[in-house]
């Protein structure tokens, strides 16, 4: 594979990281279109991210497996059409009961079919000591990706006039993408070599022996406990509204600026921790995390502090997608075997993503709880207090990683 190629290869799994999500995840940029079209409430709104969530949860090991016997080119591509052909289901804004059942069949088609097997194509992309920089470009591309579709759509969504038949033609568009994204991967990446052999253990004898590695538990902690960071950040925009009393327009432009830190972060991460180590540059992340989320923590609402407040948004949106950009990159570091990345991964996400699940709970019900800035300082020291753990779990790997070399 020429150069060129192998950079377009990039970029394809880049997009499709980014656009496999767009469907699943409508309710994000058309909340209320979405409820008009269907003519559901809040709760319906939030259960078909929840049912969505569900399988995708149950979705990730199996897929994981999976993605160690199957090509990924045919796994990725398979996924993005199979995805795209249920969304034009969708466009037509079939029943409540059909429109859940859907987003069930999302958590296959886009978890179990597409999750594992874009993490070995970037395990697969570069070489062992070059783990940071693939897995920090691929979260590069996801988030410049994610911003300008995000853009682009919103803007063609209110053009066609904001209304229910401009949503439905935006899911159509939606929809057209991923068929077209899922011809091209096809056209773009290797079939790559067979898998496993013959002599490869069933799903559930794979299962047992991924778990049996410490190595997949303390990854699992420590990407649980960065993702904790991740949802940590959901809540920057009403802290600075409602702590420090700053307009919902310039809250908004700060979180807008949030996003566009993402892709920076992630590919300087990965260069950088391809140069320092990946669990050192992990470790680090963790230390800068824990301080950052403390000062949340302690900071008075005052008007005095808010430029310090910007700058501790700023420093903890780039450490959590640092993280984002290289924790995977752990699985070369950790010598998880190549046949096994998928099964690893599987098992691995499948823990470290339950924040989904627990985190908008705990951060509802504290700020239900204690309301006005002692909610969110609660909330932040926790978040704090968990990346201690994911710290903790790092220092493990690292003192695994240097008795293997010392052996």
């Amino acid at each position: 594979m020429n150069k060129a190629s192998k950079w377009l290869v990039m970029v394809v799994l880049g997009l499709s990281g980014t656009v496999i999500y767009l469907l699943p995840f409508l309710r994000e940029l058309y909340y209320e279109p979405l409820q008009a079209a269907l003519g559901i409430n809040n709760t319906q709104s939030g259960m078909l991210t929840a049912v969505f969530g569900m399988t995708s949860l149950a979705a990730y090991p199996i897929g994981g497996w999976i993605a160690d016997r199957v090509s990924p080119r045919l796994l990725i591509s398979s996924s993005l059409i199979s995805t795209g052909l249920l969304g034009f289901v969708f466009s037509t804004f079939p029943s409540y009961g059909v429109s859940l059942a859907i987003h069930a069949l999302w958590g296959v088609t886009v978890t179990g079919m597409m999750w594992g097997a874009l993490i070995k194509a970037t395990r697969e992309w570069a070489p062992s000591d070059e783990q940071g920089r693939a897995f920090g470009l691929l979260e590069a591309g996801r988030g410049v990706s994610e911003a300008l579709l995000a853009t682009l759509l919103v803007a063609i969504f209110a053009q066609l006039g904001g209304d229910v038949p401009a949503f439905s033609k935006i899911i159509i568009i939606y929809s057209m993408l991923h068929i077209a994204l899922g011809i091209i991967a096809w056209r773009v990446i290797a079939p790559g070599a067979p898998i496993r052999d013959e002599k490869a253990g069933s799903g559930l004898q794979d299962m047992i022996a991924a778990a049996k590695m410490p190595a997949v538990w303390l990854i699992a902690v420590v990407v649980m406990t960065s993702y904790c960071a991740y949802w940590g950040a959901y809540y920057f925009t009403p802290y600075a509204t409602e702590v420090f009393g700053m307009s919902a327009v310039v809250a908004g432009t700060i979180a807008a600026g949030k996003i566009w830190l993402k892709p920076g972060s992630a590919a300087i991460a990965g260069f950088v921790a391809d140069r320092l180590g990946i669990w050192q540059s992990v470790a680090g992340g963790f230390v800068i995390l824990i301080i950052s989320f403390a000062g949340f923590a302690v900071l008075p609402g005052t008007a005095s502090l808010v430029v310090l407040m910007i700058a501790n948004i700023t420093v903890a949106s780039i450490a959590i997608f640092a993280h984002r950009g290289i924790y995977f990159a752990l699985l070369e570091e950790c010598q998880i075997s190549p046949l096994m990345t998928g099964t690893a991964a599987g098992l691995i996400s499948m823990i470290g993503f339950t924040p989904d699940i627990f985190m908008p709970l705990i951060g509802g019900m504290l700020l239900d709880s204690y309301p006005g800035p002692k909610g969110y300082q609660i909330y932040f020291g926790f978040i704090a207090l968990l990346c201690c753990f994911g710290l903790l779990a790092t220092l493990l790997i690292g003192r695994s990683r240097r008795d293997m070399i010392t052996n």
